[in-house]
């Protein structure tokens, strides 16, 4: 397979593996942490609170995922609460997230605009910061779909590939190494999901 996404119930599963499909790639959902070993690139969807996300993660999927991405080396995207899991903490909870990128998340600022509700939700134009394999440089105007309330801040730069902005300019897509993420939906987000789930799943392995 092409892809494999973890289906342990914090995630709209289906919606994603239907855009895979549509992009020709083969794709199939894993609700046992075995079943995923053989892996060539995961994906990590993710809906609700972040404590509540990692408990699932906690029921047998950390072992299994921490030797994909950290010895095994596939490439991981991370979307919407898949993206802040891959952090160290978030404000939201007290629960310790995966820790493959150096970050932690915040409820967004807003800047004390009172025109702009929270959550954040709705079309965005996403800029990147470098050229990546997934929202690349050169592209034109690209626009995903955001639904969320926190964010992520990196404590490097250079994990940042682009932002988006609500009251501010925040981070909205991550890459260290084989470990990817964006906290909008690209199974929502029509043409430009389609065209980052086809380069996702391009990516070597």
């Amino acid at each position: 397979m092409d892809v494999t996404i973890v289906d342990c119930g914090i995630g709209n599963v289906k919606s994603v593996l239907r855009m895979f499909e549509a992009v020709d790639a083969e794709a199939v959902l894993v609700s046992e942490p075995s079943a995923a070993m053989d892996a060539r690139r995961l994906v990590l969807p993710g809906v609700g609170a972040f404590d509540a996300g990692m408990r699932a993660l906690d029921r047998g999927w950390r072992e299994v995922l921490d030797k994909l991405a950290l010895e095994r080396r596939i490439p991981i995207l991370g979307i919407c609460l898949g993206m802040q899991l891959l952090c160290r903490r978030s404000e939201e909870g007290g629960t310790e997230g995966l820790g493959w990128i150096a970050a932690d998340v915040t409820r967004i600022d807003t800047g004390g605009d009172p025109r702009l509700k929270i959550p954040h939700m709705g079309w965005a134009l996403v800029r990147p910061v470098r050229n990546n394999a997934l929202v690349p440089t050169g592209e034109g105007e690209q626009r995903f779909y955001h639904v969320h309330t926190y964010r992520v801040v990196c404590d490097d730069p250079n994990d940042e590939v682009a932002t988006v902005t609500y009251g501010h300019p925040f981070t909205t897509a991550v890459q260290r190494d084989n470990v990817y993420g964006v906290q909008f939906h690209p199974e929502k987000s029509h043409k430009f999901g389609m065209a980052l789930m086809r380069r996702f799943a391009s990516l070597p392995c």
